[in-house]
């Protein structure tokens, strides 16, 4: 169900453009979350905090999970 292009990493990608690390937050991957969060808290004060928004927007929409992935 979940990996790259299916609806849960769209509603993911959707939730981390409102809020950077929300959609990592969302499929689990907690650590990653709070990172992205707080990098782009702290950036956004030098407003260079659009880069990790973009970057958790992106890593949302293409995670796949490990059991998922498929090797050639």
């Amino acid at each position: 169900m979940n990996g790259q292009g299916s609806g849960g990493n769209v509603i993911a990608a959707l939730c981390s453009f409102f809020i950077p690390g929300l959609g990592q937050l969302l499929q689990g991957r907690l650590l990653l979350a709070i990172f992205q969060f707080i990098l782009s808290a702290v950036l956004w004060i030098i407003l260079l905090g659009w880069v990790v928004h973009l970057w958790s927007i992106i890593s949302a929409a293409m995670f796949e999970p490990p059991y998922q992935r498929h090797y050639n």
